[in-house]
């Protein structure tokens, strides 16, 4: 072998010993672990509703039913859908507390619209729809445009939409016989079909196929992933060409539209329209709560619809089961409180490892 030969030989072993410097690490076990929980984030949430439902139907055979999963479906309805809209600001490192209380304004708005002006049930129907996308856009417009921040902004639009509330209601009650009368579609959700002996409403399958459709197009869109880009750093997200502001907009819109579908479906649900409906205040918490344990990291750019819908089936799990148990109801918000401090305790340590 000659100097030269022995030399370039040297140097690519040089360079290969330099390059090998720059090799990811091997991971350990634990190092796995936060990778997938990274990587798949509605993992943790699904192992929870796995192992309630089964120690829940170990203490209570009548658990397993497909009657009572059917109810638990259908008691999770409007905070599903209430939980969409939630997870689609908090994935932009927002939040919305306007959610519950836009939801009964919209409800009250086509009760009125229709025994107050007499409009048709199904115009009503379409204009609390707009009204919803309306509401949602000013929302984002002033954390937009304004740049005032999400939790300023919502809580302000929260207080003014549970005044025009009371305001524009006159603080009456539509009873359920007379929009089972006047304008049935209305309680158009609230209506059931049989499946293996157990009676499901349509808003079960709404909230299912929104479920599907949302996950697609977060996961599948050009607009769903600079949805994940905008939570995970606006800055470098503008800088790559995304329109930052117009995506803010356009999700704070299509989330009021998602809580005009969550007032429709409460219609269905109550039957009745009240503007003192306690979804107002706990439409809010329920459905932070299902976006936190689904997974959903508060600081946005992590997660997904299906761990949001996988939170709310552990929420309904856990009162159904403590409910047949036989326990004390306070029970059911102190394990709710544990699995939500734990959800972001795990969001942090994936966070800190990640980093």
């Amino acid at each position: 072998m000659t100097q030269t030969q022995d030399y370039e030989q040297k140097t690519r072993g040089g360079k290969a010993d330099t390059l090998a410097q720059f090799e990811a690490p091997k991971r350990s076990p634990l190092g796995h672990l936060q990778h997938i929980l990274h990587q798949t984030p509605a993992i943790v949430p699904l192992v929870v509703l796995i192992v309630a439902v089964i120690v829940f139907g170990i203490i209570n055979s009548n658990f397993m039913r497909v009657s009572t999963l059917s109810t638990i479906f259908q008691q999770i309805g409007i905070v599903g859908v209430l939980g969409i809209a939630q997870t689609l600001v908090i994935l932009t490192a927002g939040i919305d507390l306007s959610v519950g209380a836009m939801a009964v304004l919209i409800t009250v708005l086509m009760g009125q619209l229709t025994f107050r002006y007499g409009m048709p049930g199904e115009l009503s129907v379409m204009i609390a729809l707009i009204a919803g996308t309306v509401m949602g856009s000013i929302n984002g417009f002033l954390v937009a445009k304004m740049k005032i921040p999400p939790f300023i902004t919502t809580l302000g639009t929260w207080q003014i939409f549970l005044a025009t509330n009371y305001i524009f209601s006159r603080n009456e009650t539509i009873r359920s016989r007379d929009i089972e009368e006047t304008a049935p579609i209305m309680q158009f959700w609230g209506n059931t079909f049989e499946i293996f002996d157990a009676r499901v409403t349509f808003a079960v399958v709404l909230l299912i196929v929104l479920v599907a459709v949302m996950a697609y197009v977060l996961r599948s869109t050009a607009w769903g992933r600079h949805v994940y880009a905008v939570g995970d750093d606006a800055d470098a997200a503008g800088l790559a060409g995304v329109k930052t502001d117009m995506i803010l907009i356009q999700v704070y819109a299509l989330a009021g539209l998602f809580c005009a579908i969550a007032a429709w479906v409460m219609v269905g649900r109550f039957g009745s329209i009240t503007p003192s409906a306690s979804t107002g205040v706990l439409g809010n918490i329920q459905s932070i709560t299902a976006v936190v344990i689904g997974g959903i990291s508060l600081f946005g750019g992590r997660g997904s619809i299906v761990g949001m819908f996988l939170g709310a089936l552990i929420v309904g799990v856990f009162e159904m089961g403590l409910r047949m148990a036989g326990a004390d109801a306070q029970w059911t918000y102190l394990l709710i409180g544990v699995l939500i401090i734990g959800a972001v305790a795990i969001d942090q340590w994936i966070r800190k490892v990640s980093s």
